[in-house]
């Protein structure tokens, strides 16, 4: 609230210009815009590299495949082309594969979208050689490539590898500040001077133009000094619920999945629906966990979830199912 502000639209804010400039330099790039959200990054990012008709490759799993409401065709008018990938991570040779031949009567494959983590996949770190692999397909093809960094923080800690060396891999790429972070709003995409010249004429178009904005862009500047270290916590918390759930009867998991801090788990072996387990753990317990779909529950860690609410986690989930099971 002590932010000095100005007029964002005009490059008069000087902590958005602060924060921009933060994000640039952590990710390698020569330029950074803060939005409102990650979405927001995504469909941005996809207009600027897409023109109507185009194809956009990326995994099935997929953060703008299945939650940004059709963004990709309603507001770039492309297509999306899902690849089978093993838990939201595919190869080079899908990329090869996936990339349409030049014909007139086919969409014209345009882009590949990388998401790292893969939140799909259950937060799986892509490995730097593996996008190395990818952006090179993609590059062979004349193909641009984007990364959806809404948890890239997280791969940056979990794998040493700065988010620099990501950023050099691919045209554009953005972190979001409300997810680990902690923040309470926004994202920031990056990419070179003319990209994010372009992505701040979509910004307005998609009606993301702020004002005095630094008042929420100081928390990103904050969560940037404070908060990137501390994700590995969150890490560590992940594999504590996992490795717990893991010794609960009726819940499916294999705990060695878990990378990061997303855990998805099955419950089918309690008798109980993933939308029934999800109701009773909030209503009974207090504990809300989603129900990802009707084969698996997705818990996630942050800063707000510390150890011994893992521990409160863990007794809340033994209790519902030893219920259910007598039940049963």
């Amino acid at each position: 609230m002590e932010a000095d502000v100005g007029n964002e639209q005009a490059f008069e804010d000087p902590t958005v210009n602060l924060l921009n400039d933060m994000v640039a330099e952590l990710t390698g790039k020569e330029a950074a815009v803060y939005l409102p959200s990650g979405t927001m990054c995504n469909e941005i990012a996809f207009r600027v590299h897409c023109r109507q008709g185009d194809e956009i490759i990326l995994d099935k799993t997929s953060h703008p495949l299945h939650w940004e409401a059709g963004g990709p065709a309603a507001l770039s008018g492309a297509m999306c082309r899902p690849v089978e990938g093993i838990r939201g991570v595919f190869t080079a040779a899908q990329v090869h594969e996936f990339v349409r031949p030049k014909n007139k009567l086919m969409p014209r494959s345009a882009l590949v979208s990388i998401e790292n983590t893969a939140g799909g996949g259950g937060g799986t770190v892509w490995p730097i050689e593996r996008v190395t692999e990818v952006a090179g397909a993609a590059r062979a093809h004349n193909l641009a490539v984007h990364m959806d960094g809404a948890r890239l923080l997280n791969a940056v800690v979990a794998s040493g590898t700065p988010a620099s060396a990501y950023g050099n891999l691919v045209d554009s790429l953005w972190i979001d500040l409300s997810k680990g972070l902690g923040c309470p709003v926004g994202a920031v995409l990056a990419g070179s001077k003319e990209f994010i010249a372009e992505a701040w004429r979509f910004k307005h178009q998609f009606g993301g133009a702020m004002r005095q904005a630094g008042i929420i862009a100081a928390a990103g500047v904050y969560a940037l000094r404070h908060n990137i270290e501390r994700l590995a916590e969150d890490h560590d918390n992940a594999k504590l619920l996992a490795e717990g759930l893991a010794q609960i009867k009726g819940i499916e998991i294999d705990p060695r999945a878990v990378e990061t801090n997303i855990v998805f788990f099955g419950v089918s072996g309690t008798g109980l629906s993933t939308t029934d387990f999800s109701a009773r753990l909030l209503s009974e317990h207090g504990i809300r966990i989603g129900a990802a779909s009707p084969r698996a529950m997705r818990a996630l860690t942050h800063l707000d979830v510390s150890r011994a609410n893992i521990e409160t986690t863990l007794r809340a989930i033994e209790k519902l199912t030893a219920q259910a099971s007598q039940l049963a």
